[in-house]
């Protein structure tokens, strides 16, 4: 059969993949896949990577392993530097590429609001590389302050958390049990009494965007682990010993995690009329303002709805869901039979240590032991690969039980010794 339509789509993760896998087998549809890391990586559990509890390799998943059988969708490793639309073409690192139509899923980055000095010397966590360094950098603390025996009561080893959303609650969470649980053990001659794991929050309940029970819920059961919960006070600057507060407060860290919002990550080489709190302007099937054949799915969209007016929530429903609608519509034989995108809020969660999370779903609100296993069960099942999934079930099983880890790896970049000649 002639392959008609050449769709590339940039980015793979959760908006990408899907509506690339929707696609998948429709050999009328010749679809190219252009991300910069060869994987989709499960975002959920970046702090798990970064607290020591699971592999990086567990939740990543190679595209072309995915696609390996796959007779319509290829895949290319670059990173996109421009889109020239009235070519119908975009400018790689390494060719350029033509396509019939265009599907941006690029997602998000971290954000630090301008915060240049922030953004060089604090820690985001939005992909594989950000979450191992977070453990390298925490871990090489401890093993740098038992060698020099450096006093402690400065707080220089402070880990602190800056946003109180799920991913910030959910770090807070993990590094709380790992000094009281691990970190002891590892290293015997240290006190941990001055360690603090500290939660710095704009609002003054964590995970503002829960319900007010959870809210409630999360406080305590951070207090209980042990956590510094400091909120409606604002993170302003940083210089690399010391974190300076809104309210004329200071705290000292070497190890400083952002996790206070995201921003999307925009391609030069379209008018910024198509752009709308740096996520691209679409309609109700995700065509961006201004073209015809080119889309935005996933959390670089932005769409206003009825119930959406200032535009969807950048989370892991709505981009899957986004890139099944556009990819159903794709197969459709007239634009006049397309599916306007309607997003339906299945719930949301957060987990803080053991035994204690937190969920809202439309018709029902429950937290600690009951929901700590609801969480660990749907996280689970959205794992793609069954060795995965067997992976994180031992490995969060082995902790549970023994209430220790054996993922604390310390893992730099080779350093190579290049001498002259």
């Amino acid at each position: 059969m002639e392959i008609r339509d050449k769709i590339i789509v940039i980015g793979g993760g959760f908006a990408g993949l899907q509506f690339a896998k929707k696609l998948n087998g429709k050999i009328e549809k010749k679809v190219m896949m252009i991300d910069k890391a060869n994987h989709h990586m499960f975002q959920p559990l970046f702090y798990q990577v970064a607290s020591g509890r699971i592999e990086p390799s567990n939740i990543s998943f190679p595209f072309r392993k995915i696609f390996q059988r796959s007779k319509n969708i290829q895949f290319r490793m670059t990173e996109v530097k421009e889109i020239l639309p009235l070519e119908n073409k975009i400018i790689t690192e390494d060719a350029t590429f033509h396509y019939d139509k265009l599907v941006i899923a690029t997602g998000c980055k971290t954000n630090f609001f301008g915060n240049q000095k922030m953004e060089s010397l604090a820690f985001g966590m939005k992909n594989t590389q950000e979450a191992i360094s977070i453990r390298n950098h925490v871990l090489l603390t401890f093993e740098k302050l038992i060698i020099e025996r450096k006093s402690t009561d400065d707080g220089n080893w402070n880990i602190v958390i800056v946003g109180s959303g799920p991913t910030g609650v959910e770090l807070a969470g993990a590094f709380a049990e790992m000094k009281r649980e691990i970190l002891p053990r590892d290293y015997p001659r240290m006190n941990f009494n001055d360690l603090e794991i500290i939660l710095v929050s704009s609002t003054d309940k964590p995970l503002a965007v829960m319900s007010a029970e959870s809210q409630e819920k999360s406080e305590k059961y951070l207090k209980d682990l042990g956590v510094k919960f400091i909120s409606n006070d604002r993170v302003i600057d940083y210089d690399g010993d010391k974190v300076f507060l809104k309210s004329g407060k200071n705290i000292p860290s070497n190890n400083v995690i952002w996790a206070a919002g995201v921003t999307g990550n925009i391609i030069d080489g379209l008018d910024d009329s198509a752009l709308k709190n740096n996520r691209y302007i679409v309609d109700r099937y995700n065509k961006v303002k201004g073209f015809d054949n080119i889309y935005a799915i996933g959390d670089i969209a932005y769409m206003e709805t009825p119930k959406y007016p200032n535009g969807h929530p950048q989370v892991a429903n709505v981009a899957i869901n986004q890139g099944k609608n556009l990819a159903q519509n794709f197969l459709k034989k007239s634009e006049k039979d397309w599916q306007e995108y309607e997003y339906i809020d299945r719930g949301s969660m957060a987990t803080i240590g053991k035994h204690r999370a937190v969920v809202d779903l439309p018709k029902l609100k429950f937290q600690g032991f009951f929901a700590w296993y609801f969480w660990m069960f749907l996280h689970l099942m959205l794992i793609l690969s069954v060795r995965n999934k067997l992976a994180i079930f031992f490995n969060w099983m082995w902790s549970y039980l023994n209430k220790d880890s054996s993922l604390r790896l310390i893992i730099l970049p080779n350093k190579k010794n290049k001498t002259e000649q």
